[in-house]
């Protein structure tokens, strides 16, 4: 199964993260690279699709949450979510991936404090 582990979810959720913030943050390092116009303010093409993206983050990283927060019951002897220090490890790299989905999700609020 494709959720049988929880790297897809996590990677996904950060993947969609960057593509719900691509509206906000592409003008502002196609800006950085020195490329400039008024063009740049018009480049809303993937805004339409942001909450696309947003709901998909969420579903990705509730799988993940799900997956890692099951009782240890659940999980077969011998595979990695049976093993106490593998479960400590991707919780760790669960809550730093949606920290960073989030500073992605959240780019357009704080963005233009920066620039």
């Amino acid at each position: 199964m494709l959720f049988k582990d929880t790297r897809f979810p996590i990677a996904g959720g950060v993947l969609a993260a960057m593509g719900a913030s691509l509206c906000c943050v592409g003008p502002l390092i196609l800006l950085l690279l020195g490329i400039s116009g008024s063009w740049i303010s018009h480049l809303t093409l993937l805004e339409p699709y942001r909450p696309i993206f947003i709901a998909l983050v969420m579903v990705l990283f509730g799988i993940a949450a799900w997956k890692l927060y099951q009782p240890l019951e659940s999980c077969e002897p011998g595979t990695a979510c049976a093993v106490s220090e593998v479960r400590q490890r991707q919780r760790i790299i669960f809550w730093i991936a949606a920290g960073i989905a989030l500073l992605f999700l959240t780019s357009s609020y704080w963005l233009g404090w920066f620039v």
